[in-house]
């Protein structure tokens, strides 16, 4: 059975940055790609970026710059850092394993809560 868990998660003044953590393991096979995905709040759950085992990384349109996707394989452990942040970043960000090869179609089907599997989340908020 996967076990996914973020973290990382806070509050943070507009312009300000966080950096989540998220670790998983019991992965069952050996290719896969991790990905990050977030609830606004009066928002559809979006995909965030993705990223496989070859460290190819893909990100959504609105979110790249912003955003950075990396792993540390030694740690076990995927990151998301998120720069420049705005109030309307705030909302329970999940990190989530997929058995697919590319990281590309990892953030494709991330937006689907049935694919994969993911954590319970941790909250970002953003102040002015």
């Amino acid at each position: 059975q996967v076990q996914v868990m973020e973290s990382g998660g806070g509050s943070v003044q507009t312009g300000g940055s966080l950096r989540l953590s998220c670790t998983a393991s019991g992965c069952k096979y050996s290719t896969y790609s991790i990905g990050w995905v977030r609830q606004v709040l009066g928002k559809e759950r979006e995909g965030i970026a993705a990223i496989d085992q070859l460290d190819a990384t893909s990100y959504a349109a609105s979110m790249k710059g912003r955003f950075i996707i990396s792993q540390d394989n030694a740690k076990n452990t995927l990151y998301l850092q998120m720069n420049s942040l705005k109030p309307e970043d705030n909302g329970v960000y999940y990190c989530g394993v997929g058995y697919v090869t590319y990281a590309a179609s990892m953030l494709r089907r991330a937006e689907s809560r049935d694919f994969g599997h993911w954590g319970q989340g941790t909250q970002v908020n953003v102040y002015s």
